[in-house]
C-alpha cells in the first residue's frame, strides 16, 4: 500500500526530481559531512595550540625537559619555530575547511601527515601531548580521506 500519490505532469514534486533511493542514506552523509566539520574545529584547535606549544619553546627553552641522545635531536628553539609555522598553516587550512574550500581538503590532509610526523619527532619532550596530537591528527586524516561529495 504506497501513501505516493501519482503527481501531475505539472505540478512540483516534494524530491526535487531525485528520487529516494538515489540518495546517500542519512546517516552515511550526516557521518562524513559531520566528520570533516570537527576535523575542521579540530585543525583550528590543534593550529592554536601549536602556536602557544612554539611560542612557549621560543620564548624559555627550560619549559621542555632537555633529553639526553636522541637520533631526531634539534634545538627547542628550532622546534618552537617549526610549530609555530606548521600551526599557523594548520590554523588557516582548518578556517578552509569550515568555509569549504576545495584546496582545504587536500591540504588539510598534507599538513595532518606533516603535524603527524612533527609529533611523532617532539615525542621525547612532551609524550603525552604529541600521543594525544598525533590521534587528533589521524582522525583528520581519515575524515577528509572518508568525505564523499554530495554531487556523487
Amino acid at each position: 500500500m504506497s501513501q505516493h500519490a501519482a503527481s501531475s505532469p505539472g505540478a512540483p514534486s516534494h524530491g526535487g526530481g531525485r528520487s529516494w533511493s538515489s540518495q546517500p542514506s542519512a546517516r552515511q552523509s550526516g557521518w562524513v559531512t559531520g566528520g570533516v566539520v570537527f576535523a575542521g574545529v579540530l585543525m583550528l584547535c590543534n593550529g592554536a595550540l601549536s602556536i602557544l606549544q612554539g611560542i612557549a619553546a621560543i620564548a624559555e627553552d627550560d619549559v621542555y625537559a632537555r633529553i639526553g641522545t636522541y637520533v631526531y635531536e634539534f634545538s627547542i628553539t628550532g622546534w618552537g619555530v617549526v610549530h609555530v609555522i606548521l600551526g599557523a598553516l594548520v590554523l588557516v587550512t582548518g578556517y578552509g575547511l569550515l568555509k569549504d574550500m576545495a584546496w582545504a581538503r587536500f591540504a588539510g590532509i598534507f599538513l595532518a601527515a606533516l603535524s603527524l610526523v612533527a609529533q611523532f619527532l617532539f615525542l621525547p619532550y612532551a609524550p603525552v601531548w604529541s600521543v594525544i596530537m598525533m590521534a587528533i591528527d589521524v582522525f583528520v586524516i581519515w575524515a577528509l580521506a572518508s568525505r564523499q561529495d554530495a554531487a556523487a
